[in-house]
């Protein structure tokens, strides 16, 4: 969520206001959840009117010429290798460049994904509903909303956080630094979370999407923000890809362990 909160808020920084002229799209059909000449004709000018993160997803609120009011929405999920760049008509064109969003400012609206796990859609608002995010949103879910999502769950708690009908937005690092700051282990069962465990958990994972966010996110893959500059919130990592290093806080090497599927970083000691 960090990463995909960094580049909605820097590509609205750069192209909010600004009008889309023309649109390519690559011949890959594997990134367009909507036809790809469905989005061209829908996009083509429209106003950017806004772009903010939904979960997961970034979604860019478009509008009419002379109107405030949205009625359209391009959606971006970037999947694994997912990048939306602003950038000028000559940049290096990256390859695996999917779209070019040409606007009226001289600048391009770039999406780059190299293993086309991304997705893109667009939405009609005055044929279908705007999009929104299944589950509830970590930044400002309050405590006993959050105590009642877990409440007689009998999945371990990592498993939970990553529940996107839970909660949008909390990926695998977010959910091993998180369960750090808040001493829990990853495998403890959801529902057997004591009330005082779960609320230092919400205010951890607050504390470190928070942190996140501010660092511009962890780049371990290929992320890049709306510049193409990478995070630097790994440099902060406690346990996630620290495997059999020392602990931060205790010296107690860091163990890996998979949880539903997913690698998974604890220290024993501190998370006893």
């Amino acid at each position: 969520m960090p990463e995909v909160e960094t580049i909605a808020r820097g590509v609205h920084a750069r192209v909010r206001g600004d009008r889309i002229t023309g649109a390519w799209f690559s011949k890959h059909k594997e990134p367009f959840k909507s036809p790809a000449a469905t989005q061209g004709r829908g996009l083509t000018g429209r106003t950017i009117l806004s772009v903010h993160r939904t979960g997961k997803h970034i979604v860019c609120e478009l509008g009419d010429a002379g109107v405030d009011e949205p009625s359209a929405q391009w959606i971006v999920h970037l999947g694994m290798t997912g990048r939306l760049l602003v950038t000028t008509p000559d940049g290096p064109l990256a390859a695996h460049t999917h779209v070019r969003l040409s606007l009226e400012s001289g600048r391009e609206l770039r999406f780059v994904d190299a293993r086309r796990f991304g997705r893109l859609e667009f939405r009609e608002l005055r044929r279908t509903e705007g999009f929104c995010a299944a589950g509830q949103e970590p930044m400002a879910i309050g405590a006993a909303e959050f105590a009642g999502l877990f409440r007689g769950r009998k999945l371990a708690i990592k498993a939970a956080l990553l529940n996107q009908g839970l909660m949008s937005g909390v990926g695998n690092i977010y959910a091993d630094e998180s369960l750090f700051q808040a001493g829990i282990r990853p495998r403890r069962r959801a529902g057997r979370l004591t009330r005082s465990e779960l609320e230092r958990l919400r205010l951890s994972l607050r504390a470190v999407l928070t942190d996140a966010i501010r660092l511009g996110g962890s780049s371990v893959s290929d992320y890049v923000d709306a510049n193409g500059v990478r995070g630097f919130f790994q440099l902060e990592h406690c346990v996630y890809l620290r495997t059999g290093l020392p602990c931060r806080q205790c010296e107690t090497p860091i163990k890996r362990i998979l949880v539903a599927g997913r690698g998974t970083h604890y220290c024993p000691t501190c998370q006893g």
